[in-house]
């Protein structure tokens, strides 16, 4: 048998890190007059943190596969992202709509193919997964595209999208993370 303390690391880090995004993105709604500076220095830590539990989750082989199969490309693009909202975060809310948007957008879209998965294994919250993943991908693209260009605005907006991916990973690991203490090793190599 295999450890599963890689998989419950993976999952617990999920579920904190999803728990940091809502949290962030209640209060960059209610507060949107926060420094850009602050807000990419939070971000930068944040994508490292996530980056890190992804590439994390990515190695630790769950049951079924699917809520960290993307997440090795995913944790690396985070660490980058993080890396350089750090290094530059007072002149990035133009960066900063952008890289979220993109990432948000690609997370939203590789959810929806998990979402997929999950029902053709029988997981009665799909359907959660893919109304998140819908969600948080058209917000994904709004930042993208940025309606206004007002700061105050921009920041409601990464609120926002900020607290809907924090519920699409939220969801995702709760519904389709699947930690059984007896698992196997891949490919029954031992038997």
């Amino acid at each position: 048998m295999r450890s599963v303390t890689p998989m419950k690391a993976a999952k617990a880090g999920y579920i904190i890190i999803s728990v940091l995004l809502c949290i962030m993105g209640l209060v960059l709604i209610a507060v949107p007059e926060f420094s850009s500076e602050v807000i990419g220095i939070f971000c930068g830590i944040i994508l490292i943190l996530f980056g890190i539990v992804r590439l994390i989750g990515f190695f630790s082989k769950d049951l079924y596969r699917l809520a960290f199969q993307y997440d090795l490309a995913f944790g690396i693009l985070m660490v980058t992202l993080g890396i350089i909202m750090l290094v530059h975060p007072g002149s990035l809310m133009n960066f900063l709509c952008i890289v979220l948007g993109i990432s948000f957008l690609a997370d939203g879209l590789f959810k929806i193919q998990i979402s997929f998965d999950s029902r053709k294994f029988g997981i009665g919250k799909w359907w959660l997964i893919l109304t998140a993943a819908i969600v948080t991908g058209i917000l994904g693209c709004i930042l993208v595209l940025r309606p206004s260009e007002s700061s105050i605005v921009l920041t409601i907006l990464i609120g926002i999208s900020l607290l809907a991916e924090g519920l699409l990973n939220l969801s995702t690991v709760m519904a389709a993370v699947k930690i059984i203490n007896n698992q196997y090793p891949d490919d029954f190599d031992e038997y």
